[in-house]
């Protein structure tokens, strides 16, 4: 059964149109304006006239003329409604869309420049779909439930008056210590609880850190090709890019300090790079650090899906050889977890935690409570640490199927790198347009994002991201199957040869 629903009625005693036609034009505007649906219930008389605070009459004289006139309807045990079939449903306005009624008008209706970005009003033909290939795609299916639904109904028994109450601007305390056991012993970040502000995702990690540390005009420094809604942080905070180039090692630090020596702080994925996957080397890591240090300069590190890597030993954070205190760590669960979850983590260097509340109050007070309490036990009961293992596991299947694919169907015609750690790998290829490519392949259910749109400026290299967490490894095969045929390439001999240049 529907919520009875009463429209805006603005009783005015001194108007001299009687109580019963103010409140029977009330609900008649709001009915064909289409404010109030076919089918809403509506309060009972004596509800509306108790809230109205006038008699009952005015209120049955209104609901009388609304019945007779078609708009309302009656049913014995469903209430009045308003009703299904209605006499004015041909003079309902169309969604509202404002008009300027002249160029004078509509100068005055001015906005902040930086506020607008034309890519974001239409989503782009990669993101219209979950699937093979799909970037930032988690294995929803895999993800234990049972657990996770135990410690949802357990906080629900919990919730006491205390727990309406605001939380901590720095996030619950038990989430926080929880990961710093964590980060500590996983990531080698060196850290205390106090020092740790949990925030809605890595995005909101970033715009708190560019308030805190940069000033309108700032120069930024990120890797080119790289994370381009990072981009969008750092240009609503009036900042400016200035892109770095990333090879094998990561990024050229050296290019770094030719172009823009005085940089205020520089945004790094050395995990695992964004979108080209390379790790930083140790000679490029500490290079970075020293640049920082000796031109008082701030490292944001984006680590986000660090915990997945499938050769060698580990990599440590960049924040644990950071002596200096120079480098704030940015997490999220949104990959090891679920992206609906809404929860990230800052690491801060410990003088400058007040600057970080103080912001922090300034935009959102501070983060919900009840899902950081269920995912501190989550953490703490062990369920955490055997979920990244068993994806560990399940990712670096999916990324050998994707790699071992791509060699069987596509072979020298592209490019491979990245495929050692995370949940995405990159594919250069040479001649042709990659935008066209993830156009058509988007009609095809293959989700892959063109490795241009990752460029601030003209692509230095065409090629696609493919992501690998969403799709089975039984599904991996002939996934590239369809992105060959997409790509119009001839498979020869387990090789793949170019057929046509596009």
């Amino acid at each position: 059964m529907s919520i009875a629903v009463t429209p805006i009625i603005a009783i005015d005693r001194k108007a001299r149109r009687p109580l019963h036609q103010q409140i029977y034009d009330a609900y008649r505007d709001s009915i064909v304006s289409g404010t109030l649906r076919p089918g809403q219930r509506v309060p009972s008389t004596r509800g509306l006239a108790a809230e109205l605070g006038v008699s009952r009459m005015p209120v049955l004289g209104a609901y009388a003329q609304l019945m007779a006139e078609g708009y309302f309807q009656s049913r014995v045990g469903a209430g009045t409604t308003v009703s299904l079939s209605l006499p004015d449903q041909n003079l309902a306005p169309q969604p509202y869309k404002f008009r300027a009624k002249t160029a004078r008008s509509a100068r005055r209706r001015q906005v902040a420049e930086r506020s607008f970005f034309p890519d974001s009003i239409s989503t782009p033909p990669w993101r219209r779909g979950w699937g093979a290939f799909g970037v930032g795609q988690v294995a929803l299916e895999e993800f234990p439930l049972r657990p996770w639904n135990s410690l949802v109904t357990r906080h629900s028994r919990l919730i006491g008056p205390k727990s309406l109450d605001y939380g901590h601007p720095m996030g619950l305390k038990d989430l926080r210590e929880a990961l710093m056991v964590y980060l500590r012993t996983a990531r080698g970040v060196r850290c205390d609880a106090e020092q740790i502000m949990i925030v809605s995702g890595s995005q909101q990690a970033l715009d708190i850190a560019a308030r805190v540390l940069l000033e309108s005009g700032s120069q930024v420094w990120m890797e080119e090709p790289g994370y381009r809604y990072a981009r969008r942080v750092f240009a609503l905070n009036g900042c400016r890019v200035v892109p770095i180039p990333v090879d094998g090692e990561g990024l050229k630090v050296g290019v770094g300090v030719k172009r823009c020596r005085e940089a205020r702080a520089v945004l790094v994925t050395p995990s695992h790079q964004y979108p080209l996957g390379v790790t930083m080397s140790a000679s490029r890591r500490l290079q970075l650090l020293d640049w920082a240090e000796r031109s008082g300069a701030w490292i944001l590190e984006d680590d986000y899906d660090s915990d997945y890597r499938y050769e060698g030993m580990p990599i440590s954070s960049l924040q644990g050889l950071d002596p200096n205190a120079r480098v704030i760590y940015i997490g999220t669960f949104s990959k090891v977890l679920f992206p609906s979850l809404r929860l990230g983590y800052l690491v801060i260097p410990g003088d400058l935690v007040e600057r970080f509340i103080s912001v922090r109050l300034a935009m959102d007070i501070g983060p919900a409570s009840f899902w950081q309490a269920v995912l501190a036990d989550f953490i703490q009961e062990g369920h955490f640490s055997r979920h990244i293992r068993r994806m560990r596991l399940l990712y670096r299947e999916r990324s050998h199927a994707l790699v071992n694919g791509i060699e069987k169907e596509l072979g020298s015609a592209v490019e491979v790198t990245g495929e050692q750690a995370g949940m995405h790998l990159c594919v250069t290829v040479s001649g042709i347009s990659d935008r066209e490519i993830v156009n058509r392949a988007a009609r095809a259910n293959l989700w892959l994002v063109p490795l241009s749109s990752s460029y601030m400026g003209r692509a230095a290299r065409q090629g696609f991201i493919l992501g690998f967490g969403s799709t089975a490894t039984s599904e991996m095969t002939s996934a590239v199957r369809k992105l060959r045929n997409v790509l119009n390439l001839e498979r020869v001999g387990g090789r793949a040869s170019e057929q046509t240049r596009l």
